[in-house]
């Protein structure tokens, strides 16, 4: 869902929250069970939930979740929001940390619309072949375009030289959400757009839904549709296993 654009739910919340700005964390928030399910990490009404943490508090709090407090086979997933929006020069600060000098493997979860940044792309360059450490390192894009339905407008959405360039520096594949016939067939208008940059990575489709009760209406379709065409299907595991829960 495009940023000027809300589900019914969000607008709601939003609009609560102007008014008598009840929430004090981001898990107080209510959820939404369709729509944009990241409203709270992009949503000016809510920049006062987000604190303001230094390079080494964010390594430190990473590090305390892992199970062993280090990093040992753990992989390290950057979603958003966009993440790579504005924060290109801020992930070699990160990832130089002392704390984080183990980590093997990181994700960029995006919409395919941002280029790399040039000083950025040789920065993942150098980490991907290990010029920091002796660590075997994967970098790799998840690239989840916005669909119409989600009322982003195609030349906007839709960045195939972008895209492709990604496959450069790290292990690239396309995610699309879909709730209909006509997302799957948009869907495979796009991956012949991406192939024809050159893009060579899958194709994954995922059905929408943030509860069990929207997910299975079309779990199915999705699935035979991806077998269909050739592509792959990515479950929800987080619905039947947490439901609908933010951190999952």
């Amino acid at each position: 869902m495009p940023k000027g654009e809300l589900s019914m739910e969000a607008a709601g919340i939003a609009a609560t929250h102007s008014l008598v700005t009840p929430f004090q964390t981001y898990n107080a928030l209510p959820l939404v069970s369709t729509g944009c399910d990241s409203y709270a990490s992009w949503m000016p009404e809510f920049k006062d939930l987000s604190p303001m943490l230094t390079t080494d508090a964010v390594a430190d709090a990473v590090v305390d979740s892992l199970p062993y407090k280090e990093w040992r086979d753990e992989h390290l997933v950057i979603t958003g929001g966009e993440p790579l929006l504005g924060w290109q020069r801020a992930y070699p600060d990160l990832l130089e940390h002392p704390k984080m000098r183990s980590l093997k493997e990181i994700t960029f979860e995006t919409n395919g619309t941002q280029k790399l940044d040039d000083k950025f792309k040789e920065y993942l360059e150098r980490w991907n072949w290990g010029h920091f450490s002796n660590v075997d390192r994967q970098i790799t894009f998840s690239v989840s375009p916005k669909l119409s339905v989600s009322g982003e407008v195609w030349e906007e959405a839709i960045k195939p030289e972008v895209v492709a360039e990604y496959e450069l520096y790290g292990y690239t594949y396309l995610k699309f959400v879909i709730a209909s016939q006509d997302d799957a067939d948009e869907a495979e208008k796009a991956t012949a757009a991406y192939r024809a940059a050159g893009l060579k990575g899958p194709v994954y489709l995922m059905p929408v839904g943030g509860v069990e009760s929207v997910y299975h209406i079309n779990n199915r379709a999705v699935a035979e549709f991806a077998m269909k065409k050739g592509y792959r299907y990515s479950d929800r595991l987080q619905v039947p296993l947490f439901k609908n829960e933010w951190g999952t």
